[in-house]
């Protein structure tokens, strides 16, 4: 798919997604080695939007599950349709045939309802597949990933065993919220996704916003910077800095100063308490050297 590094840089960059060198070397490996990508960092900097690019840069299609406690096989995996299943058992009843033949029958793949595993596995053309923020799921669900994970493969007891068609490119998302098992990492390629430097947010800025002039680009970057250097609930992220310049360029504003954060700021920070906290300090110490 990828000739090299650089190359997968590029169709990142034409699907607005920029990825540092040794980021894209990792990806890239991954790709090579048909391994999945566990990829951990802190919420908002562009984890489940790698895998949105990827898909889009690899013309494959995008099947996202997004993980919870509680989730389950029925909900990731399969579930057979009950409801098919009993009016097929009607219709054999009403033709006198025996139990044995119609078990035969309703387990069958007619009746299953493929869920976003399965249907990766099956899928007729290669797919990406996103197991989104796994971290909120539970252990027993992550024991349960380990053979799609190593083998590409699932087992329904009704069914047997089935392999996928193509392998797809399995990228797993966690904010750091619980820790994994050896297990489940070694089948893994690991990448850690941090905050990005002030150049780099700068041009992510400019990508995402490019009618952002540049001095009011600065601005945004190097406020939002310094807001990430406090002890908050809830730092800022990549995306919320998005929007807050989405929001200034809205309100006509070009240049930002203590007034203008002060009507913003709830854009940029998620929890009253951060809210404060930040409004507690002076607003000229963020705005030193912006």
């Amino acid at each position: 798919m990828f000739s090299c590094v650089e190359e997968l840089q590029q169709q990142l960059a034409r699907c607005k997604y920029l990825l540092d060198y040794d980021a894209a070397t990792v990806v890239y490996l991954a790709i090579k080695l048909q391994k999945p990508i566990f990829t951990e960092g802190p919420a908002g900097v562009g984890k489940t939007e790698l895998a949105k690019a990827l898909a889009a840069a690899m013309d494959r299609q995008l099947i996202r599950l997004q993980c919870y406690e509680g989730l389950d096989e029925t909900k990731a995996l399969y579930e057979w349709d009950y409801q098919k299943q009993l009016l097929c058992l009607h219709l054999n009843a009403v033709q006198n045939f025996s139990w044995e033949n119609a078990k035969q029958n309703i387990f069958t793949t007619e009746f299953l309802l493929a869920r976003p595993i399965l249907r990766a596995l099956i899928a007729e053309e290669p797919v990406v597949l996103l197991l989104d923020e796994v971290d909120k799921s539970d252990a027993e669900f992550e024991s349960f990933l380990l053979e799609i994970l190593s083998d590409y493969q699932v087992t329904i007891p009704e069914l047997g065993t089935i392999k996928a068609k193509n392998i797809p490119l399995v990228i797993l998302t966690s904010n750091n919220t619980r820790l994994f098992s050896d297990a489940l990492k070694r089948r893994c390629v690991h990448l850690y996704l941090d905050y990005p430097t002030f150049e780099r947010e700068l041009e992510i800025l400019r990508l995402k916003v490019p009618h952002i002039n540049q001095a009011l680009a600065r601005q945004v970057v190097r406020f939002v910077q310094s807001i990430r250097q406090q002890k908050l609930k809830k730092a800022p992220s990549i995306a919320e800095s998005i929007d807050w310049a989405q929001a200034l360029l809205s309100l006509g504003i070009e240049c930002i100063d203590e007034k203008v954060i002060n009507n913003t700021l709830t854009v940029l920070l998620k929890y009253q308490s951060d809210i404060e906290k930040v409004k507690e300090k002076k607003l000229s110490t963020f705005l030193l050297g912006v």
